[in-house]
């Protein structure tokens, strides 16, 4: 029996839209059976195991509310196959949908991508496109192995939010010596979506994303929206997990990284702002390394309480006994540039494709 929560919301969502179906694997080490009713657990504490069904009527939002029943939850998981969770969006245009199943040994879980809280106006004045529905499907590793050397994660997706949306937060836009490309091309200089202030452009909205010209809604910061609808009292944030299998938190974790009893704090980032000027001319855009462009940084170890990989090692509410998990920050990187572990195939994006190899642009959705 499904579990189901309360919209905070007053609008009526305009319908319910479903997805496909992807893969999940949380745990980073070896797990049997008997683990996969404990991941069962905790996906219903993460809200990925509670289903949220919004349904639009003539006369207004018709829900009920039931009780956090683990049992009755790992049952409803037990039949994953029909399995559903939808979100009424915030404006009421659309419902997020994800499907999480067990495949084998990997969660199966499916997006259309569409985000479970408000979102700003598109298109804008900085993003010309519209969000529409996406048909995700991705593979996560069933046992994620933190390397010593981190994998650039240029061609990829970095990952995808517990409510769909995919973290994505390199641009297109190139400087070139005859100006600004959009679309990519050989340059070895990339626009950043926050300017020298660390404001955001190219039409981000409050939740540090915008729009694809596929439709893919995607994020280049912290989601603020979804941040703080999973907050909850003073715990660490799950917001999602990235293309290798690893978790990925808030900005906020423990001071001490292997004792949950020590206070939170907010996390931050090693990455500097390289000394002295770019190159002008015909190699670069001159000026002041300000954090424009992504080249403009650089990571300086021990420079702050993250690694390389915008990650580190410590206990989380879903890991009491560690895990390596990355942070979101609210400075550069932001969303991590690398990975600590081999990403899935999965994620890595196609050319013409309008994202990775899950995200397609869906049709008629």
């Amino acid at each position: 029996m499904p579990v189901t929560h309360r919209s905070s919301q007053p609008t009526e969502p305009a319908g319910l839209t479903n997805a496909d179906h992807e893969s999940w694997r949380v745990e980073p080490r070896p797990w049997g059976a008997g683990d996969r009713w404990l991941i069962f657990h905790v996906l219903v504490m993460l809200g990925l195991g509670v289903v949220f069904a919004a349904q639009a009527s003539a006369h207004g939002l018709e829900d009920h509310e039931h009780g956090h029943d683990h049992g009755e939850a790992a049952s409803a998981w037990g039949g994953a196959d029909e399995l559903w969770v939808e979100l009424a969006s915030l404006d009421g245009a659309w419902a997020s949908a994800v499907d999480v199943r067990m495949d084998g040994d990997a969660l199966t879980v499916i997006a259309n991508g569409l985000p479970d809280h408000a979102t700003g106006r598109f298109p804008n004045r900085g993003n010309p496109n519209r969000i529409q529905p996406q048909s995700y499907r991705f593979s996560l590793p069933t046992d994620p192995r933190p390397r010593d050397v981190a994998q650039a994660a240029r061609g990829y997706v970095f990952g995808v939010a517990l409510n769909g949306v995919v973290f994505d937060p390199g641009t297109a836009e190139r400087w070139t010596p005859d100006g600004l490309r959009r679309g990519g091309g050989p340059s070895d200089w990339t626009y950043e979506a926050f300017n020298a202030k660390g404001e955001p452009t190219l039409g981000l909205d409050a939740s540090n994303a915008h729009v694809q010209s596929t439709g893919a809604y995607h994020y280049h910061g912290i989601p603020m929206g979804l941040l703080e609808a999973r907050t909850v009292g003073s715990k660490m944030t799950l917001l999602g997990f990235a293309a290798d299998g690893l978790p990925i938190y808030g900005p906020f974790a423990h001071e001490a990284a292997d004792d949950a009893s020590s206070r939170l704090v907010e996390m931050k980032s090693s990455y500097r702002l390289k000394p002295g000027t770019r190159p002008s001319g015909d190699r670069g855009p001159g000026g002041a390394y300000d954090g424009r462009f992504t080249e403009d940084w650089v990571y300086v170890q021990g420079a702050g309480d993250l690694d390389e990989a915008n990650g580190r090692f410590g206990v989380t509410p879903q890991y009491p006994d560690g895990t390596y998990y990355y942070v979101l920050t609210a400075d550069f990187p932001r969303i991590p540039r690398v990975f600590k572990a081999e990403p899935d195939d999965s994620f890595a994006k196609r050319r013409g494709r309008g994202g990775a190899g899950g995200p397609r642009p869906s049709r008629g959705m």
